[in-house]
Formats: C-alpha cells, sequence, structure tokens
C-alpha cells in the first residue's frame, strides 16, 4: 500500500475521522518498483540507499531486534546478516534447505566499522534477491533468525535496550507487533507453522483494505 492509501485505512477503519485529503499519483501503477518510475531515488532513510536495500529491508529489518548485525558500518546494510560466532558455511546451508523462491543466499566474512560487532570480524550471510516478484520477504526474515537462534542457541540474543523509544516491549516484539513470533521461536515451532498461524489474519487485512486502494 502506498502512504496515501494507509492514511486513508488508517483514518476511517481505525476511526480517526480526521479532515485528509490525499492527492493521488499519475503514471504509476501497483506493479511498479521504485527503479521502474523513471524517476531518481531518493533515500527514505540513510541506511536505504538503493531500491534493492528497500526490497530485503522487509526481511531483515526483524534482525534490529536481536544482537545479530543486520550490516550497519557495513556498504551493503540489511543485505549483510551475521556475528562471530556464525558460521556462514553452516548458516547457508541450513537457509537453503527451505527451498525459497527468488532469493540467494551467499556465505560471507564482514566486519562491521560501527554498531553491533564493531571491528569484529562476523560470519554470516548476504541475500542476493533473484525475483522481486517470487520473494518472499518476511517469513526469510524470519527464517534468518530462527536459524540463528536454533543453531546458536547459547550465543544468541534478544536485543534488550530500548527500540525506538519503546521502553517496556522487547525490541524484536516492536518489530514484530507481537509477542507471539518471538515465543514460537523460543519454542521450536516450525516456520511453516509460523507462517500458516498468520494467514487468515492476513486475509482479514488483504478484505479490509480494498476500500483505501487508489490504484
Amino acid at each position: 500500500m502506498t502512504i496515501g492509501e494507509l492514511a486513508r485505512m488508517f483514518n476511517e477503519h481505525f476511526g480517526i475521522g480526521c479532515d485528509l485529503e490525499v492527492v493521488e499519483m499519475e503514471g504509476w501503477t501497483r506493479e511498479m518498483w521504485g527503479d521502474e518510475t523513471g524517476l531518481q531515488w531518493i533515500l527514505p532513510s540513510p541506511n536505504i540507499p538503493t531500491v534493492d536495500t528497500c526490497v530485503v529491508f522487509p526481511a531483515t529489518v526483524h534482525i534490529e531486534g536481536t544482537e545479530l548485525s543486520e550490516g550497519r558500518g557495513t556498504t551493503r546494510v540489511f543485505e549483510l546478516n551475521g556475528a562471530p560466532f556464525i558460521d556462514p558455511y553452516d548458516w547457508v546451508r541450513e537457509l537453503d534447505s527451505f527451498n525459497f523462491a527468488g532469493v540467494k543466499f551467499r556465505h560471507v566474512f564482514f566486519r562491521p566499522t560501527f554498531q553491533k560487532w564493531a571491528e569484529r570480524t562476523c560470519g554470516g550471510v548476504q541475500i542476493h534477491v533473484t525475483d522481486r516478484e517470487a520473494f518472499t520477504p518476511v517469513i526469510v526474515g524470519i527464517a534468518i533468525i530462527k536459524t540463528a537462534y536454533d543453531m546458536y542457541t547459547e550465543h544468541f540474543q534478544w536485543k534488550q535496550e530500548a527500540y525506538e523509544y519503546v521502553y517496556d516491549v522487547n525490541p524484536f516484539d516492536v518489530v514484530c507487533g507481537t509477542d507471539k513470533i518471538r515465543k514460537q521461536i523460543e519454542n521450536g515451532v516450525a516456520l511453516n507453522e509460523i507462517e500458516s498461524d498468520w494467514a487468515d489474519g492476513l486475509a482479514a487485512f488483504r478484505e479490509a483494505r480494498k476500500p483505501y486502494l487508489l490504484y
């Protein structure tokens, strides 16, 4: 959904009722990616410098709720993920076992210059999206975290300090909007069960948003 569509939905569906005006775009269709518009890419964040970063962001933003590095302090933020205790070859092998469409995982070593694990060599993966339409970022992101948790339980840690100015909720839960996914990971729930568990909610959201779509 576009920002304007979300504004319409939030305003009406959640009963905010503000005086809202959304100016519709011309020449854009929902199937278009940022680099297909003919416009210059403007960074929505200092750490999202390219459309490729934007594509992987919904997957690896979840890592911000852990003590794994999401690549801050490198030139490939959100594409590089890892920690000093990870064997990248084993991790890639485990991620490949899910046979996700539209993505390849490459084993890497990297050294962040700041943020998590600054100046420490991290083993990890680089995410290469090979088919944007087939790529399913959210479940891929959960798989990255779940496999790291399962393989390196003695080292893996959820982020503890406040996240996005929220002081009383686990940072990973803030990213996910619920504590359920974290608890499922901790309790060893299979990845396909985690994904199927949000299917009804996703279907309900898709139905609820229909009146607010502009394109």
